[in-house]
């Protein structure tokens, strides 16, 4: 059979339909089907030269970048000396692409009449005045609310957090600094009145959070249980999870310093916002997950709620590109580790980045971008 297959310039072979199935088997992690035809795709020059170019001067740097087209998905992990045996599976922090996660079981409830997304919080959180304004689960979760960015931190913490992050300090790197009980949080949300409005547009991790005490409160476990058994059994995600207790790699900093793992628990009611490790595996099923809409729920998390910025629109947790709301979005960032996940839902694309450093600005989402990028071209050829 192999000696009649043709490979023409466009890296494409042509084979009758008996011959596909086979020849799948034997490609799966190179190819996949289109129309009848056998196509070839291949990590572009500019992907690999922005690869190389963030794998740079970190000495201890898993970076594990993955693609998924159709229904196969391929995983490769790169270091400063080019690429890795890609059969060992890294746990990683993913951070804020927790909040896409967190939106997830948000629909699901929805769907179920289990609450409404135009539902109050003080509606969950049953400690605060009833005179008062509060926004909905809609405008925390497309980050309208009015909430400030800095939230949960008072102005003295967050320009010391700011500090660090320019300065590459430790504190920030080493040590999780988002904490809140149940007490800040009714502080938070009593000192910060808001008006009946929609906001521009402001990333929130204290919004997102809400949204996770109250999906745990309908519930009635608690948002840690209820997510993990969500990720688990709902989703079908086994290495995926709230908090770093069973993650197999440590984050590092610019100056090659082991940071170890950002700690998280139960009563840390900011890990809505970011507290979810997984691998690159996971996170491609998740993808895949959301472009079929295996669980129709998703839907409602892919649809425009609202405006973002001149980049992109809100779903509900997904950034929208602007240019094409096909394109569903988000990165995550913890102290030593970075993400990305990007998934076109019309070419059935995605392409998935994590790293344990402190990446550059926007590298890994240039990576992810200019990936799937790529996917999408080969879809149209």
């Amino acid at each position: 059979m192999w000696a009649n297959l043709v490979l023409n310039q466009k890296n494409v072979i042509n084979l009758n339909n008996e011959q596909i199935t086979s020849t799948l088997k034997h490609f799966e992690n190179k190819w996949y089907s289109k129309g009848g035809v056998i196509i070839m795709f291949e990590i572009s020059g500019e992907t690999l030269r922005l690869i190389k170019k963030t794998c740079k001067g970190k000495k201890h740097l898993k970076l594990t970048v993955g693609y998924l087209t159709g229904n196969n998905s391929i995983i490769k992990i790169y270091n400063e000396n080019g690429e890795l045996d890609s059969s060992i599976k890294y746990h990683y922090e993913i951070g804020s692409i927790t909040k896409t996660l967190t939106s997830s079981l948000l629909s699901k409830y929805a769907f179920e009449n289990k609450l409404s997304i135009n539902d109050s919080i003080q509606k969950y959180i049953v400690e605060l005045r009833e005179d008062e304004y509060y926004p909905t689960l809609l405008r925390l979760a497309t980050h309208s609310s009015g909430y400030s960015e800095k939230l949960p931190f008072n102005k003295r913490e967050y320009f010391k957090l700011i500090l660090d992050l320019i300065t590459g300090g430790d504190g920030f790197s080493r040590n999780n600094p988002l904490h809140m009980d149940f007490n800040k949080m009714k502080m938070l949300i009593e000192r910060n009145k808001l008006k009946e409005v929609d906001y521009s547009c402001e990333y929130s991790n204290f919004g997102t959070s809400l949204i996770g005490y109250g999906l745990g409160i309908v519930s009635g476990r608690g948002y840690w249980d209820i997510m993990n058994d969500f990720l688990y059994n709902e989703l079908g995600l086994s290495d995926t999870y709230l908090g770093t207790s069973n993650n197999n790699l440590h984050g590092y900093n610019r100056k090659n310093n082991n940071c170890g793992n950002w700690k998280w628990n139960k009563e840390n009611l900011i890990s809505p916002a970011g507290a979810i490790s997984s691998t690159a595996e996971d996170l491609l099923k998740y993808a895949k997950i959301n472009i079929y809409e295996d669980k129709p729920y998703l839907s409602l998390c892919h649809k425009k709620h609202g405006n973002g910025t001149k980049k992109y629109d809100m779903g509900l947790g997904w950034m929208l590109l602007k240019k094409n709301n096909n394109v569903i979005w988000h990165g995550g960032g913890t102290g030593c580790f970075s993400s990305f996940l990007g998934i076109d839902k019309e070419k059935k694309a995605a392409s998935v980045v994590l790293a344990n450093y402190q990446l550059g600005r926007n590298d890994d989402e240039n990576i992810g971008f200019s990936l799937l990028e790529s996917l999408q071209k080969s879809k149209d050829e």
